[in-house]
């Protein structure tokens, strides 16, 4: 059972069903997380760092390459709405993407 830990919120820990969903769902499905374009890949907002875990990632989408090139996505960040996952992950919430009402470790 893959699990998704978001290290800068109290290290949350999040176990997920044995199947690849995106990593926004999984998100969603425990703590709230910001994202604005209804899941399509078209804005950043919903971004993530990856500090572990890389391998059980999806490939890159089109729409990720794209903000890389542009500058708008860093390479250890990762679009959560397209990005699917396989098995355990780490993450970090980018400080401009951080939500007012909870509470962050840095």
């Amino acid at each position: 059972m893959p699990t998704v830990v978001i290290a800068n919120l109290q290290s949350k820990t999040i176990h997920c069903e044995d199947k690849r969903e995106s990593l926004l769902d999984i998100l969603l499905s425990a703590t709230d997380w910001m994202h604005a374009c209804g899941k399509k890949g078209r804005c950043t907002t919903c971004k993530a760092r990856i500090l572990s875990g890389k391998e059980h990632l999806s490939e890159k989408t089109r729409p990720e390459l794209q903000y890389t090139k542009l500058n708008k996505l860093r390479e250890d960040e990762r679009l959560t709405c397209q990005t699917l996952i396989s098995g355990d992950v780490k993450v970090a919430v980018p400080k401009e993407t951080q939500l007012p009402h909870l509470n962050y470790s840095e």
